[in-house]
């Protein structure tokens, strides 16, 4: 392990079964995750912008132990929905994420918005285009967010049953990684900013997390170079294009200039080690022995997920 960079101790098999051509790659699932920012207790711009962070459950079959921002699958209900929409048109979506449909991109937004209420309690949505919701936090709330996580109601019900429009002009597209082609469980995920809004709180009540933490982007990536803090190569990436902003605003109004360019991790064999290396980020590359240590076998498992 590099840092505090998660690496799963099967992946070296995994790697030489794929490149052997007795591995298949899963499709990755679609998926949105959401970096959501406070300022400092000081005010805007004193010692920068606080992110909001989940400790996944070590027994989570997917990056147990490693933080991580709220997030999780595209529900498919929310493709074709109609649903009250403000911001930024769907079509301008659709060209910020790289998605060939309007369909796609509602439902990656709706991914973002209905996955940070369903995993902090906070929801970018508001009675007007111009409003969002002040409190989130009573019993009526807690049943709708219940209902959402279990699937019991999608998210455009769960906004019409409101009379909510849903507020895309306070999310900031970001980066988008695929989960590599020798993972079991993989995602196509696109990373969001986007600032608390006043009023709202977060609330511990995610089921995947034993732990929630708002600590400062730059810390949070020292932390993890010193091998204190369990992270995916995506996450520390963000964290580290995260620091230079002074407000949660001043990120926000950065996130049209990130590159949306899908990131996605790739194995070589070069001399006599497996090469494990991600496009343009150098700091996660991974040097293993060839020699495998156990078989992955034929027909070793390829399920979906992230």
């Amino acid at each position: 392990m590099s840092q505090g960079q998660w690496y799963p101790p099967e992946w070296p098999d995994r790697i030489r079964a794929l490149a052997a051509g007795e591995l298949t790659a899963a499709p990755p699932r679609r998926a949105a995750t959401v970096m959501l920012l406070r300022d400092a207790a000081g005010g805007p711009g004193v010692g920068g912008p606080r992110v909001h962070m989940l400790r996944r459950r070590t027994s989570m079959a997917f990056a147990g132990g490693a933080y991580a921002y709220p997030g999780g699958g595209v529900d498919p209900r929310d493709d074709d929905r109609l649903i009250g929409w403000a911001g930024p048109p769907l079509e301008h979506w659709a060209a910020r994420l790289g998605v060939a449909t309007v369909t796609e991109a509602q439902a990656v937004v709706c991914a973002a918005v209905r996955e940070t209420f369903e995993e902090a309690g906070v929801l970018l949505a508001g009675p007007t285009a111009t409003t969002v919701v002040g409190d989130t936090t009573g019993d009526d709330w807690e049943a709708d967010r219940e209902a959402l996580v279990a699937r019991e109601l999608s998210f455009a019900e769960f906004l019409d049953r409101r009379g909510l429009v849903l507020r895309s002009d306070l999310l900031g597209a970001w980066a988008r990684w695929i989960t590599p082609e020798f993972e079991p469980r993989r995602y196509d995920t696109w990373f969001f900013v986007a600032a608390l809004p006043e009023g709202q709180r977060t609330r511990d009540v995610s089921t995947e997390a034993d732990r929630t933490v708002w600590i400062d982007p730059a810390e949070a990536a020292r932390r993890y170079d010193a091998g204190e803090l369990l992270m995916m190569p995506p996450t520390v990436t963000t964290l580290r294009a995260l620091a230079p902003h002074r407000t949660a605003a001043e990120a926000l109004g950065a996130a049209d200039g990130q590159d949306m360019t899908p990131v996605l991790a790739q194995a070589r064999m070069e001399g006599g080690e497996l090469v494990l290396s991600w496009p343009g980020h150098d700091e996660f590359t991974q040097h293993v022995p060839a020699a495998p240590v156990a078989s992955a076998g034929p027909g070793a498992p390829a399920g979906g997920g992230a």
